[in-house]
């Protein structure tokens, strides 16, 4: 039994499909590749990848269109990887379902750590491992053992990324967490890639558990160094 994982790449562009090809084949892991949209639908139903790599600006549709396609069925980790870097974009792609989001030009071995964090928790490490089974915060409950999370008694869907960054914080409550500590913790590098990203996904999380994202409750920012979260 080959248990290799297996990674769909959707990209039209020949030159960065045999750049993440050849990089996947380095690493030893399978992949198949797709240049549409349409095909990678395809590819997505018969042959369920255990990760899709999916570029947003594919020749007959909208990458964020593919991950509501797929999402309708499926919840195959999907890393954007996109050169569309305004934050709008990537919150759509975000919303729309995707679970991280990579910005073009990137490194090799930053493409490879997003991978590791995927896999990671795909194999059982959510990050969510505390010493206490419940986290509780206001209106705000982390059921670590489930790896749930709830506000105001209402189970709410986060990311993988968006739920390690919040049991980061409520594992540090009250402590400033700077921007190159979060992103190692998250996706075990400091890019300047990952810092966007992460403005971006605390941005999402917000959306998500403050009833009013302007003035945060819970996620309080300081600007230039890190974030915090609040005891409500």
């Amino acid at each position: 039994m080959n248990n290799k994982p297996l990674i769909l790449v959707v990209e039209d562009d020949p030159a960065v499909r045999n750049l993440i090809s050849t990089t996947l084949e380095a690493h030893d892991y399978k992949h198949h590749a797709a240049p549409t949209g349409e095909a990678a639908i395809l590819e997505a139903a018969s042959h369920n990848p255990d990760v899709i790599l999916l570029d947003l600006g594919l020749p007959d549709t909208d990458g964020a269109q593919v991950i509501q396609k797929i999402r309708s069925w499926s919840n195959t980790p999907i890393i954007v990887i996109s050169a569309r870097s305004e934050d709008t974009d990537k919150i759509e792609a975000l919303d729309a379902g995707a679970d991280d989001y990579l910005t073009k030009p990137f490194s090799v071995e930053e493409l490879l750590a997003r991978l590791r964090v995927t896999f990671r928790r795909l194999h059982g490490g959510s990050g969510g491992s505390q010493d206490g089974a419940v986290f509780e915060n206001g209106e705000l409950k982390i059921d670590y053992a489930a790896g749930c999370v709830y506000l105001g008694g209402e189970e709410i869907h986060l990311t993988p990324i968006e739920y390690k960054l919040l049991c980061l914080l409520a594992k540090n409550v009250g402590k400033v967490l700077t921007h190159s500590y979060i992103t190692r913790e998250v996706w075990g590098s400091a890019w300047e890639n990952d810092v966007a990203s992460l403005r971006v996904f605390m941005a999402t999380l917000r959306k998500k558990i403050e009833k009013d994202p302007s003035a945060p409750q819970y996620i309080q920012t300081h600007v230039g160094v890190g974030y915090r979260m609040l005891r409500v």
